[in-house]
């Protein structure tokens, strides 16, 4: 019947998902961050080159504070 295609589906929707959430605890460890700064556009890879000269951590926030007087 239609209601054994379910246990199979399960199993490979739930493999298919670890990746995902894996990820999560990958960057924790690695990152000190649970979420990776998306870098796909040019104008977003500048500013996380900016807020890593200025501040060190691109995830911190930083606003005009961070800018050294001159």
């Amino acid at each position: 019947m239609w209601f054994e295609i379910l246990p199979s589906f399960g199993i490979i929707t739930a493999v298919l998902s670890v990746p995902g959430f894996a990820l999560y605890g990958l960057h924790k460890l690695t990152l000190d961050n649970a979420y990776r700064r998306n870098t796909d556009e040019r104008w977003e890879r500048i500013l996380y080159v900016r807020d890593m000269r200025l501040t060190g951590n691109p995830y911190k926030s930083n606003g005009l504070e961070t800018i050294p007087d001159q």
